[in-house]
């Protein structure tokens, strides 16, 4: 699979969710991308702004959509990769703010 399709595919389960793509249509691929080849490396897409640790047990809470997804979008309009956002985060209707890692410590030194 490459990023063009996982982007169709992703977008037509994510966006009646109320989750869009951001308009940087480059950071987007790449971040999809990045997706794929820890799906290649891991066998699951980790999250590719955090480190994962390869064991899916400790890393199912940031398998993308990550569950800090829905919390991130809800406060800051956009998740902490800038890959899921709000409509009105695309449309400017909402600063476009630094998402504080919301994941425990415990959890990034595996």
């Amino acid at each position: 699979m490459q990023a063009d399709e996982l982007y169709d595919k992703l977008r037509m389960v994510h966006e009646p969710q109320g989750y869009c793509f951001a308009n940087d249509r480059d950071r987007v691929m790449e971040l999809l991308e990045s997706l794929l080849i820890n799906r290649d490396r891991y066998g699951y897409m980790a999250c590719p702004c955090r480190l994962a640790s390869g064991d899916r047990d400790v890393d199912k809470d940031i398998i993308c959509p990550c569950v800090y997804r829905e919390p991130d979008v809800k406060e800051f309009g956009s998740c902490y990769c800038n890959l899921y956002v709000s409509r009105a985060w695309n449309d400017g209707e909402l600063p476009h703010e630094y998402v504080p890692e919301r994941r425990p410590p415990e959890k990034m030194g595996f």
